[in-house]
């Protein structure tokens, strides 16, 4: 691939302009870099919070926490926001922070590779080619959609979606709807589309610990106080952080977690009158081992006769029907796969080339790791947002967010101030934190829990989770260690 004499460069290029991207040129602009591209392949903002679109789509974290540091809102309608808010609050906040301008809308990368004679990146694009010197990977863990591979599944006859791809022309009124999986999306939307279709089967392959969803509209003295009173949003959320961050000793600590379970146990009791599908819907692993869920209606669903709920494993697939592993036929007129997203092999992946001709997919074959989840050896001048070992299972991945833009920002000044070309960790370093990151991972609820789940890749490995306190994770991000690094 090469770039011809027209092709336009840049400072800096991201990827996706989601939470991730609009934070980044946020923090761009704030600290002297003008000359960015952030390159979207939808035509609007939001990332995730554009896609998802399913009923009932909301966030679990609190709204004025899951909220960018540069540009709080006073004015959010309820205490955890739903899609279309967040959605709005995305836009609002590109045009607040200036950030608009810079976004190449229907812009999808189709490739970037590193010239390492010319110390750029050379990248192909829906709308032609561009170059940058460096790189920010800001699509998200939640970009593709996974299906499972089942066996016949090429030949069913009925409609098919993935939840994150909800089609709003198909109608599911008097339908008999498949649900398979029971994540996040899925004990969002099964309440939503029970009251329309004419019946609602739930294939469950591992049920999740449901907590109460404390969900509430904020009253109006509560957001003109927001307002007016300087500091009081900041405070807020300050608040939630310190909330949410001591429920970390859980996630660290299983046996503080399974007492935490006795919650979730009582919750399912006051929703669930049968005690059979009570038994069923109870989970066999340590709480947080799986992402911890909020809601306060989707176990009630199975209180309702035209709500079912199958444990048995989905076996076949035909024309019309799902076959499960005790020899049941459940016919459908539809199926939704509420099924989850390739989190442990990011599809962008494949797409980022470093030197020697290396794909990052190849770098991360079987686990996925970065130095400070951010860099990785071998792929110069190439930033990560939300990479390997950084998700969350206790607070706001917006603070993570933030916390590695102080890492790029420092290692960008660095280069603007000594003219450096290039830069990434080196090896040694990435080993280093690995296994600092792996004596954090000891005992901790997502190796010693029981169960298998997103934050496991396919050898086994935790390789998306951060196991720790956020503020570990900003301490790790607010020192450069030059010395970590090769600089050329």
């Amino acid at each position: 691939m090469g770039a011809g004499k027209g092709t336009r460069t840049v400072d800096v290029a991201v990827i996706g302009a989601g939470f991730g991207g609009i934070a980044a040129g946020a923090q761009l602009k704030r600290n002297g870099f003008h000359d960015f591209a952030i390159l979207e392949k939808h035509g609007e903002v939001g990332g995730t919070w554009w896609e998802n679109t399913y009923p009932g789509c909301a966030c679990d974290v609190p709204s004025h926490l899951y909220s960018l540091s540069s540009h709080l809102n006073p004015d959010w309608s309820d205490t955890f926001a739903s899609q279309p808010e967040i959605l709005q609050y995305l836009k609002d906040s590109a045009r607040a922070l200036g950030i608009t301008p810079h976004i190449r809308f229907r812009c999808e990368v189709e490739d970037a590779r590193w010239n390492d004679e010319a110390s750029l990146w050379e990248l192909e694009t829906s709308r032609g080619p561009l170059r940058a010197r460096f790189l920010v990977s800001a699509s998200g863990p939640f970009a593709e959609p996974s299906v499972p591979k089942i066996d016949g599944i090429a030949d069913y006859r009925g409609k098919t979606f993935h939840s994150s791809r909800w089609d709003h022309d198909y109608d599911l009124a008097g339908k008999r709807v498949a649900v398979v999986g029971t994540g996040a999306s899925a004990i969002q939307f099964v309440p939503e589309i029970r009251r329309r279709a004419a019946r609602v089967t739930v294939f469950q392959r591992t049920a999740p610990w449901i907590m109460p969803r404390g969900s509430r509209p904020m009253r109006g003295w509560e957001k003109a106080l927001l307002r007016a009173v300087p500091g009081a949003n900041r405070l807020r959320r300050t608040a939630l952080y310190w909330g949410r961050e001591s429920w970390a000793v859980g996630f660290l600590n299983p046996s503080v977690m399974r007492r935490a379970q006795r919650l979730s146990h009582l919750h399912l009791r006051r929703q669930v009158r049968d005690p059979e599908t009570r038994r069923r819907l109870t989970p066999d692993y340590t709480m947080g081992c799986k992402r911890v869920l909020l809601s306060n209606d989707y176990w009630r669903a199975f209180n309702h006769d035209d709500t079912e709920l199958v444990t048995s494993p989905l076996r076949h697939m035909d024309a019309d029907s799902l076959t499960t592993a005790d020899g049941v036929r459940h016919e459908a007129d539809a199926v939704i796969w509420g099924t989850g997203f390739h989190v442990t092999d990011p599809p962008v992946a494949h797409l980022i080339t470093g030197r020697g001709g290396r794909t990052l997919a190849e770098r991360w074959t079987p686990t996925m790791s970065a130095y400070k989840s951010t860099t990785v050896p071998g792929f110069p001048n190439l930033f990560m947002l939300l990479g390997p070992n950084s998700a969350l299972g206790h607070n706001s991945v917006v603070l993570m967010i933030e916390a590695q833009l102080k890492q790029v920002m420092k290692v960008l000044k660095h280069m603007r101030r000594t003219g450096s070309r290039s830069i990434e960790p080196t090896e040694a370093a990435l080993d280093d934190y690995r296994a600092s990151v792996g004596r954090r991972m000891k005992g901790t609820v997502w190796v010693a829990g029981g169960c298998d789940s997103w934050y496991l890749d396919s050898a086994k490995n935790p390789s998306t989770v951060w196991p720790g306190f956020v503020p570990q994770f900003w301490a790790a991000q607010s020192r450069l260690r030059l010395d970590h690094y090769t600089v050329r």
